[in-house]
């Protein structure tokens, strides 16, 4: 089946997106009427077009019963495409899925090897898990200093000082497209005996392109988490937990890792989301390597048109999709460039002071890519100043004091103080510039001045504080003195 609702005809290999097709077909031909939730009932009447293609996992792509068996089905399809025994679609995204797996992988007060850059949502599965975590970081490059990945050195450093250690979870490409040594990593953890841990959230197209790095379970790691919604053409909130379990000689036990799954799964998952999933599958497994191969070459002529911009660099990292580009040689602030392109119609990704990532994927063409190139130039000629200094952003470098554990930190009694007195003072919150969501201070962490200068540069320079309860840094909330409970020497 080809049609303007699937071009491509990837219904034939997707058996939830071909449901939804059938499903929102139906609904259009007034042949199906839902007696079921959402409450929309499919119906624009009240709301409008917004609730058009919303359609229900149970009780309309199949029974409630699940007697179908296209979830299963579905789910089935990606495992093997990525070759491993397990997968669940989440629709709460990567954060979902990370969260998921700290669930799954050891018990309260065991101890993690965890990469600090690490987005904010394996932090917090952390905290949900109890787990205490040891943090190893990546080198950062001599001339952006950006994150170029966690040395196989220095998690085996950390195992050993911490063999007790239950697992190592990594974060890798890094937000800039950037990655480490997955396979030599993998080795280091599987000596220990010990799974490896990757939230590869903007890595779900790795392995599908020759000029593409290998995904990290072909790499060796032990469980996988993916975002379909950031490079590939889902919903949002669409995202894949992949694992190798011991059902096929791997580390990791199924069943915690469906309780853990289960545990922040809704109960109502949108069956529009776990279609879309379906179908970027399908695409991948039948179109991946072509389609790759167009975003790799609209990458590739972008930055031969923007290296002619005297002053402007580029990122080159292993994500030969990514598009990082660097401002300080041109002295233009990058907000302000952002906010001329967003008035120009054109909404990029992400944008600091120094960096923007006009997000590149599948879906682009030449046309669009050659519009923002063009826009871009001239914002960037609009703002033009005396070059500068890149400033490191604090995500990359912040090396924390732990004072408690996170989860009795996010536990303890709390309390607000001025910002002068939180330095020295254990974190009650979360602190994370945005994006890329990497916290700089988490719960349990010694507040110091370093860490309230750098997020307060980044205020200054118009980025997002995010997660905490006064974003103007104004204020921080402090672990009392009697909330505080030690647990053990270093914690």
């Amino acid at each position: 089946m080809t049609s303007t609702e699937d071009p491509l005809g990837l219904a034939s290999d997707a058996p939830l997106f071909a449901a939804w097709q059938r499903m929102s077909a139906d609904v259009r031909a007034g042949r199906t009427r839902f007696f079921s939730i959402p409450g929309h009932k499919q119906s624009p009447r009240l709301t409008g077009s917004i609730v058009e293609g919303d359609l229900p996992l149970y009780a309309g792509l199949d029974t409630v019963q699940l007697s179908g068996g296209m979830l299963a089905e579905a789910e089935g399809k990606a495992a093997a495409l990525w070759g491993v025994d397990w997968c669940r679609f989440s629709v709460g995204g990567s954060t979902h899925a990370n969260q998921a797996v700290a669930l799954a992988v050891a018990a309260p007060g065991d101890t993690v090897v965890v990469s600090r850059t690490l987005h904010r949502s394996m932090l917090t599965g952390l905290i949900l898990a109890g787990l205490r975590p040891v943090w190893v970081y990546p080198e950062l490059d001599a001339v952006h200093g950006l994150p170029v990945g966690v040395t196989p050195e220095s998690v085996a450093q950390a195992l050993t000082e911490y063999p007790e250690a239950k697992a190592v979870i990594l974060g890798d490409p890094s937000y800039v497209g950037t990655t480490g040594d997955l396979a030599r990593v993998a080795a280091v953890a599987h000596a220990a005996g010990i799974p490896l841990i990757v939230d590869g959230a903007w890595a779900a197209h790795f392995g599908f392109h020759p000029d593409c790095p290998p995904h990290a379970l072909a790499l060796g790691a032990d469980a996988l988490v993916i975002s379909a919604h950031k490079t590939l053409p889902a919903m949002g909130q669409a995202a894949l937990l992949l694992a190798r379990t011991r059902r096929s000689g791997g580390l990791l036990d199924p069943s915690r890792l469906e309780r853990g799954f289960e545990a922040g799964h809704t109960t109502s998952p949108s069956g529009a989301i776990l279609a879309s999933i379906d179908a970027a599958r399908a695409l991948l497994a039948g179109h991946g390597e072509r389609i790759l191969g167009e975003a790799i070459a609209l990458r590739a002529h972008s930055v031969q048109k923007l290296i002619q911009i005297e002053g402007l660099q580029i990122v080159e990292g292993a994500d030969p999709v990514k598009l990082v580009i660097r401002l300080a040689g041109t002295g233009a602030s990058g907000l302000k460039v952002d906010n001329r392109l967003r008035a120009a119609g054109f909404l990029l990704e992400m944008a600091d002071r120094d960096t923007l990532v006009p997000m590149l994927t599948v879906t682009d063409d030449r046309a669009g890519v050659d519009a923002l190139l063009e826009a871009l130039a001239t914002a960037i000629e609009a703002e033009r100043g005396p070059t500068r200094v890149v400033l490191q952003n604090p995500s990359w470098r912040t090396v924390p004091v732990t004072g408690l554990a996170p989860r009795e930190a996010f536990f303890a009694e709390h309390e607000t103080v001025p910002a002068e007195q939180a330095v020295g003072r254990i974190s009650a919150e979360l602190i994370a510039p945005y994006p890329p969501g990497v916290p700089v201070l988490a719960p349990g962490e010694v507040i110091t001045a370093e860490i309230v200068a750098g997020l307060r540069r980044v205020r200054a320079d118009g980025g997002r504080i995010a997660y905490a309860e006064d974003p103007d840094l104004n204020t921080f909330q402090v672990v009392t003195t009697s909330g505080r409970r030690t647990s053990g020497a270093g914690w």
